[in-house]
């Protein structure tokens, strides 16, 4: 729906009296990711999500050795002893699935990281589309890696070389490498479940 309006407005435009303006894109996922501060910015992402994930799969660990230790002397404890237990690792369970959320939830601990870490890139890099846009007089410059998409891009309004050249970035370098445009970054740490199957199939026995 939302490709579907910016086409219908840019049709507008093209058969208004806009034909004097102005329209360029640029591939903003390519530029940041040649950016020093957008690597740095990425590398301790990792950081923090990897530390995240060991604590949370450290919880999990001492989940599923409560579990076999409860298995193991099940048949030794008293009623009341193994209601105890039970309870001790389902408690466990709900902390360890909370601070899971925590973490990796919609707005967790880690989206926030992520929010803090590209706040400071992203203002530099609208800072120098918005100069370029400035210096080549245009009107229009969309971003042609975000959602919204284009249909066709002409090579010859794209000014992304010019961002790049603000952000002091070596576009005949890059130019010169091979794939210089795959635009692929490194990406966090895989969020971890938050139980294995181990530890559902054991959790199961002791209801």
């Amino acid at each position: 729906m939302k490709k579907i309006f910016i086409l219908l407005v840019l049709s507008i435009l093209c058969r208004s009296a806009v034909w004097a303006q102005k329209i360029g894109y640029t591939d903003m996922e390519f530029i940041t990711s040649k950016m020093p501060e957008y690597q740095l910015a990425q590398t301790e992402m990792k950081k923090f999500s990897e530390k995240w994930a060991k604590e949370i799969s450290d919880k999990f660990s001492e989940i599923d050795r409560m579990q076999r230790a409860y298995m193991a002397e099940e048949i030794l404890l008293t009623d009341d002893l193994k209601r105890k237990r039970q309870t001790e690792i389902k408690e466990k369970e709900l902390e360890a699935g909370e601070y899971n959320s925590k973490i990796f939830g919609m707005e967790g601990l880690l989206f926030q990281k992520k929010k803090e870490l590209m706040k400071p890139v992203m203002e530099k890099v609208q800072r120098a589309v918005t100069k370029v846009c400035s210096q080549r007089r245009l009107d229009f410059m969309f971003d042609k890696s975000s959602d919204i998409g284009m249909l066709y891009t002409n090579p010859k309004h794209d000014y992304s070389d010019y961002v790049m050249e603000e952000l002091g970035i070596d576009t005949k370098a890059l130019k010169a490498a091979p794939n210089d445009k795959s635009g692929k970054v490194e990406q966090p740490a895989q969020v971890p479940a938050q139980n294995s199957p181990k530890q559902k199939s054991t959790t199961s026995k002791l209801k």
